[in-house]
């Protein structure tokens, strides 16, 4: 019981403080070229970690996503869609 509550505090920590969870999101892409203002605001699908460059199709157009800056993001373990949409 003792080894099952450390996995636990240990694998919550990982979790934490992985980049991922402190990665800056932003509603505006002026905010995120605010926080970021040498590197590329890019459109970041949140479900899916895919994110959209500026002219993209799907640059700020879907449901659930944020401006971030685009090292960050791939820090964070997103990658750039594959479609170039």
């Amino acid at each position: 019981m003792k080894a099952l509550a450390i996995a636990f505090i240990v694998s919550s920590a990982v979790a934490f403080s992985s980049p991922s969870y402190a990665q800056a999101k932003f509603t505006t892409e002026q905010q995120a070229q605010q926080h970021c203002p040498n590197d590329v605001v890019v459109w970041l699908n949140l479900p899916t970690g895919i994110y959209h460059l500026k002219g993209e199709r799907w640059y700020g157009r879907t449901n659930s996503g944020a401006y971030v800056c685009e090292k960050e993001a791939d820090a964070a373990g997103d990658r750039e869609t594959r479609n170039g949409q």
